[in-house]
């Protein structure tokens, strides 16, 4: 084996690199707000979802990494200290407001293509007219109930109209009320040197290959692949190839070989350290952790296929009676591995955490010692939750 042969490591080590990048594994690093920040500083960004059965994906993101993280801390960063956005990214996601101008490309095709264009600008001047008078506004408070075809289904002129207005970069939101947003002018809340900025990529291929290596970034490492990680990004095969390529030979990735697999990793060159890290003998203390539905690391579902054996699937789309598990059902990372399933909900009547159901993946030894480890975290996750009480049975712990 030549010298500039890619480094070849274990499918233990691969995964250790990647629960070491993440912040899984070992004591934990991102610590209160300021580690929020700085996990999603890491990640690129972390997706955005409003379903909230025991925490929105966002905070379940967080609170798997970040010591001491309270649901308050994002809705602070967001709308308070204007340190993070939510907007395009990966799907809706937040991101740090720094990278704002380096998403002109995306606001730039929204006001091209943007849907029911026509109409929604004729009313555009009205609409912010109001918010110059009156401040921020959500639908419900302007007098525009006309139906409009727009993404999802159709929907109301006024909610078109600030939504349009948003995915063009003219108001942000000023904070959410439930899941309800409410808009405001943009120069209220950004500063005017951020505003003003002008596109730092010189092309569409430079613009692409910022966003892999945040991708990269975001999952730990990838392989040049087709993979959800890479949604919402219009990238053809050659593209996401040449990207990966260029990257590459420009030093800012590297690569690996994993046991048992002919294909090339990727990760960032800065994170040769963390690989070290996973390479030696070093033990590290072990954690039990809920994970998100839509966590980062989860990514690229092949990619956690492979590594931890777990095939994971979101149900919450999928018609109830072809569920195999549940509607809201969260991975249940403990020490290195992905052991199972759990299936936990906020009773916010009687302020319980409910455990309706935890799915032992086959090969999981149901112990004391387990049984300890799920209850330790999910007392913590009860106080994540600020639920006053825990309703966890061992009835409800299930084998495959």
């Amino acid at each position: 084996m030549s010298s500039m042969d890619p480094l070849r490591i274990t499918k233990e080590q691969a995964r250790r690199f990647i629960l070491l990048k993440q912040g899984l594994l070992g004591k934990k690093r991102f610590i209160s707000k300021d580690g929020a920040f700085d996990y999603i500083r890491q990640a690129g960004c972390i997706q955005y979802d409003p379903i909230d059965v025991c925490g929105k994906n966002a905070e379940l993101v967080l609170q798997s990494r970040v010591e001491g993280f309270k649901k308050s801390d994002l809705d602070e960063l967001l709308y308070h200290d204007r340190k993070l956005v939510d907007h395009f990214d990966k799907v809706m996601s937040i991101f740090p407001l720094e990278d704002w101008p380096a998403f002109t490309r995306i606001r730039a095709r929204h006001q091209e293509y943007g849907r029911s264009r026509e109409i929604v600008q004729e009313h555009k001047e009205d609409i912010l007219n109001v918010i110059r008078s009156n401040g921020p506004v959500c639908s419900r408070d302007l007098d525009k109930t006309q139906k409009v075809d727009w993404y999802w289904s159709d929907t109301n002129l006024g909610r078109a109209v600030l939504e349009s207005m948003y995915f063009d970069g003219d108001l942000v939101i000023h904070h959410r009320k439930n899941t309800m947003k409410y808009y405001d002018l943009i120069e209220r809340h950004f500063p005017h040197e951020l505003i003003s900025a002008t596109d730092p990529f010189e092309s569409d291929l430079a613009f692409t290959k910022w966003r892999i290596l945040r991708r990269v970034s975001s999952v730990g490492f990838l392989w040049n692949a087709s993979s959800d990680a890479f949604i919402y990004m219009q990238l053809s095969s050659a593209t996401r190839t040449q990207a990966f390529h260029q990257l590459a030979h420009e030093g800012f990735l590297s690569t690996f070989h994993i046991e048992g697999r002919k294909e090339l990793f990727y990760y960032l060159t800065m994170d040769s350290e963390i690989l070290e890290l996973a390479l030696t003998e070093e033990k590290f203390s072990p954690r039990t952790e809920f994970l998100a539905p839509l966590d980062n690391m989860l990514w690229d579902r092949k990619l956690i296929a492979f590594l931890f054996d777990f095939k994971y699937t979101w149900e919450i789309y999928t018609p109830e009676v072809k569920r195999v598990y549940g509607y809201y059902v969260l991975p249940i990372l403990h020490d290195q591995a992905i052991i199972g399933r759990i299936e936990v909900l906020n009773d916010k009547k009687k302020k319980t955490l409910v455990v309706k159901n935890v799915w032992l993946e086959n090969g999981v030894k149901d112990t004391k010692k387990l049984r300890k480890d799920l209850t330790t975290a999910l007392i913590r996750f009860q106080r994540f939750n600020a639920m006053e009480s825990l309703d966890f049975s061992e009835e409800t712990i299930h084998k495959e």
